[in-house]
């Protein structure tokens, strides 16, 4: 699919809200119909922050965190969107390791800097580095990065999961597309479900 054509897709939802910027942002669905048959790499999760009132909140419990969000977003993307075929972290970090001295780990590009909401384009070094993994990586030219999650408690004895993510053009360092996916649940597991389900609904847009 051409670039102009994706980039129509992609923009469809977030400019209907341009113009209400002073309300809250609403879950933005990504238009998987615009990348059916291509090749998106995701990008491990870098930055997750949890509520210190959790119990197990610890530095220590940072890195099974990481993996658990990476390991649900991996499993709702290739379940709900089969039509595009997904590279996921772990299949990135082998890319990575074959050319170490071409590109980083893909753990340790920066990317949880993209949860700012108002960045439009991809900054250097992380553009620099996204350009060369999607190069490796089979010739993907898009990139779906997980910028930030965080998971605080909230009454009812439930739990809100917060995740920033976008997609980004890997090649011209272009936000395609961006959202703020929340989700509440009795444990973590269902709050961070119900938001990707936000991302990928099963219905296609």
């Amino acid at each position: 699919m051409r670039l102009t054509t994706l980039a129509v897709l992609l923009f469809a939802l977030p400019a209907c809200a341009a113009g209400a910027q002073q309300k809250p942002a609403l879950p933005v669905p990504l238009a998987t119909v615009g990348l059916s048959g291509q090749t998106v790499v995701v990008l491990p999760l870098t930055m997750a922050v949890t509520d210190p009132r959790l119990p197990g909140s610890g530095s220590g419990n940072r890195a099974a965190t990481l993996a658990w969000a990476d390991s649900l977003v991996g499993d709702m993307l290739t379940e709900r969107a089969p039509e595009v075929t997904w590279m996921l972290p772990e299949a990135l970090r082998r890319i990575a390791a074959r050319a170490p001295a071409i590109v980083p780990s893909p753990d340790k590009m920066g990317q949880s800097v993209m949860r700012g909401p108002r960045m439009t384009s991809v900054p250097d070094p992380l553009r620099g580095y996204l350009r060369q993994l999607v190069g490796l990586a089979g010739g993907a030219r898009y990139a779906f990065i997980p910028a930030a999650l965080t998971l605080a408690p909230v009454p009812g004895d439930s739990l809100e999961v917060t995740l920033s993510a976008v997609l980004a053009d890997g090649r011209m360092g272009t936000v395609l597309w961006r959202t703020r996916a929340v989700g509440r649940g009795e444990t973590a597991t269902d709050a961070l479900r119900i938001a990707l389900a936000t991302i990928v609904p099963m219905e296609p847009n």
